[in-house]
């Protein structure tokens, strides 16, 4: 129990109170970067065969570690053992690994399946959540301002929609589907404007700069939600 105890505190995000737990964080932070490396490359090279061995290996210990101390994370005694792998991070860890194993199989670069998983690798980013302070801090504020946050969402997401159908029945000849209506108007909310597809007529124009204007309103939102939640959480925490 003693032993397991000392292995959760070890494995868990960093305080900096405990120095065995903050080298644990550097070190598998250095691991995932190393394991992201070969993704910058078109080719393959052995040493990076070697690395991409090594960091799996890796992370299934630290699967492991965190499936045997799964109680002291949800408290929840024997069921934490059941219900760890279904939780976010365990599943999230669980793709980590799994692509790299679709090697052992030629039969997978039939279906150019290897190409696909070997893309999921880009998800091992994601496991330094568990490391970064400053992404924890950031993720907790998104949790405390998930409501507001929904709710612009719902608004960018329902303008996209109207605007979408407003355009495609005002210029059917420019938009080949609904599709390219939709990506029209998401692009014009973001006020992104890659120009490859646009209204043409004075209607259409005149709905485009609307577009654009309320845009900005709605992506400048999230933004200021999200600010004002990190000056409270950094007051909180002072």
């Amino acid at each position: 129990m003693k032993f397991r105890k000392r292995l959760f505190e070890i494995i868990e995000a960093s305080t900096g109170e405990d120095l065995a737990s903050s080298i644990y964080d550097y070190f598998m932070m250095a691991v995932i970067a190393m394991s992201l490396l070969p993704l910058a490359f078109k080719k393959t090279y052995p040493f990076f065969n070697v690395m991409e061995w090594a960091s799996v290996v890796i992370f299934i210990i630290d699967y492991f570690f965190r499936l045997i101390t799964a109680d002291f994370k949800l408290k929840k005694r024997w069921a934490s053992f059941i219900l760890y792998p279904f939780t976010l991070m365990a599943l999230l860890d669980l793709v980590c690994i799994l692509p790299s194993f679709t090697a052992l199989s030629s039969s997978f670069k039939l279906f150019k399946v290897l190409r696909l998983m070997r893309a999921f690798r880009v998800l091992r980013a994601a496991k330094m959540l568990r490391y970064s302070k400053s992404i924890v801090l950031i993720s907790d504020v998104v949790k405390e301002q998930k409501s507001p946050l929904i709710a612009v969402c719902v608004l960018a997401v329902s303008y996209i929609i109207i605007s979408a159908l407003v355009v495609f029945n005002v210029e059917p000849d420019t938009f080949g589907n609904f599709f390219d209506a939709i990506y029209w108007a998401t692009v014009s909310l973001t006020t992104v404007g890659y120009g490859d597809i646009y209204p043409v007529s004075t209607a259409g124009r005149i709905i485009t700069m609307l577009s654009s204007l309320f845009g900005i309103a709605v992506i400048a939102l999230p933004a200021g939600i999200i600010t004002a939640g990190f000056m409270d959480k950094l007051r909180n925490e002072k």
